[in-house]
């Protein structure tokens, strides 16, 4: 357990730093990729268990979405005329 959280630690912290968020956005995406395939191997319930990681995934991006002016730029949310 020591080494999971470890290995989410570290693209968390770089998530939190403005400079390299997108990288740790990206590493703490495939680590919930991860998560969501072995909970389907198992045969976890569908929307507590299986779709968590897809729920924690969009708010991770959603709340970098809304940090960062650049992502916006490249994702808007409507399109430019």
């Amino acid at each position: 357990m020591r080494m999971l959280g470890t290995l989410l630690l570290i693209p968390t912290l770089l998530y939190i730093y403005p400079r390299t968020s997108v990288l740790g956005a990206v590493l703490v995406t495939g680590y919930l990729g991860g998560a969501i395939a072995t909970h389907l191997r198992i045969g976890s319930p569908l929307l507590s268990h299986t779709l968590f990681g897809v729920y924690l995934g969009l708010f991770l991006w959603g709340g970098l979405w809304l940090r960062s002016p650049a992502l916006r730029g490249v994702f808007p949310l409507k399109p430019k005329d």
